[in-house]
């Protein structure tokens, strides 16, 4: 789940690094923006939106999609997910830019033949086209500031055709995270470059999401 930073246009710095008295209110430990933030709560072991298993609806969109896509998991914490496309050797990379992340899914992936890096989605470089990108507690670790780099990077990442598949947290919850998104702001959000083509109901949601989200799946323009 751990979030991403951004690098701004024009600079050097990401927004971990904007660490002045002045623009920092809060201390790291405090911001998802932060890489420190979620390295706390892997530390303490307090990961509420890991479910510690492989959710259905994914499963069943791998069951049916036999040909593997070269897959992109972006803020994969524990990674089981990644775990299970390689036992279908589906060709995939693992991002989180949280070590105590990358260190956890280390551990549950073992030998896994998964790329499993530690670095930011919004300037990561993939080393392969990335055909499918898989949303899991992701963009609801993001502050809202964030959700319209967010929709721009995963147009950026995807060719034509190319799927963005996942579990889409939908409600009006502005603290988080998980902070939740409403229907048309995901919309918005998408809409210019991707097509929903599913759109149903979870029902294997762990606690914290339970009731509020929804598996979808955008193809790219």
């Amino acid at each position: 789940m751990a979030a991403g930073s951004r690098v701004f246009e024009g600079s050097n710095l990401s927004m971990s690094d904007l660490t002045s008295s002045s623009t920092q209110i809060k201390p790291n430990e405090q911001r998802p923006e932060h890489p420190d933030f979620w390295c706390k709560r892997f530390g303490e072991g307090t990961t509420p939106w890991d479910a510690g298993k492989v959710p259905a609806a994914f499963a069943d969109f791998i069951a049916r999609h036999p040909t593997p896509f070269n897959t992109l998991i972006p803020g994969c914490g524990s990674a089981w997910e990644a775990g299970h496309l390689a036992e279908y050797n589906w060709p995939v990379t693992a991002l989180d830019f949280s070590p105590a992340a990358v260190n956890t899914a280390r551990e549950v992936l073992g030998d896994a033949p998964v790329d499993l890096i530690c670095d930011d989605f919004f300037t990561f470089i993939p080393r392969r086209p990335t055909q499918l990108i898989y949303e899991r507690a992701f963009l609801c670790a993001l502050p809202r500031k964030l959700w319209a780099d967010w929709g721009r990077r995963v147009a950026e990442l995807l060719p034509p055709d190319g799927l963005l598949a996942g579990y889409f947290f939908l409600c009006d919850q502005p603290k988080g995270p998980p902070f939740g998104i409403q229907p048309e702001q995901l919309d918005e959000l998408l809409a210019a470059n991707f097509e929903r083509i599913e759109d149903v109901a979870v029902n294997d949601s762990i606690p914290v999401f339970l009731g509020k989200e929804r598996w979808q799946v955008w193809r790219r323009r």
